[in-house]
């Protein structure tokens, strides 16, 4: 009987094309960063100053909330908080190191 082959598992092409533990804890790292940035961003809008009654409106708040995920998304790709990196950085330690590839 012979084995049943993944050639994708066998050259390595899996982990190229979806990427290593790493980098999924990277980008899982990132999203969570912009999430959070987003929340704190909603919480800090909902303080009301009194300005909003003369040019609040609908219109408003949903150019608002558009603009503050573009911001959230920006500052976690840039890494300009450091949140992302402190998490990557912290479970990382709870990953395996990926075995090495190899060729042939």
């Amino acid at each position: 009987m012979n084995p049943v082959s993944a050639p994708l598992l066998a050259t390595g092409s899996l982990t190229a094309s979806h990427g290593s533990d790493r980098e999924k804890l990277a980008a899982a790292a990132k999203q969570f960063e912009a999430i959070f940035l987003r929340q704190m961003l909603a919480a800090a809008r909902k303080a009301d100053f009194g300005g909003e009654k003369l040019f609040g409106g609908q219109g408003l708040d949903t150019f608002r909330t558009m603009q503050d995920e573009h911001f959230a998304d920006l500052a976690s790709n840039t890494g300009a908080f450091g949140l992302a990196a402190m998490i990557e950085r912290q479970l990382a330690t709870q990953i395996s190191p990926s075995p090495p590839v190899r060729e042939g």
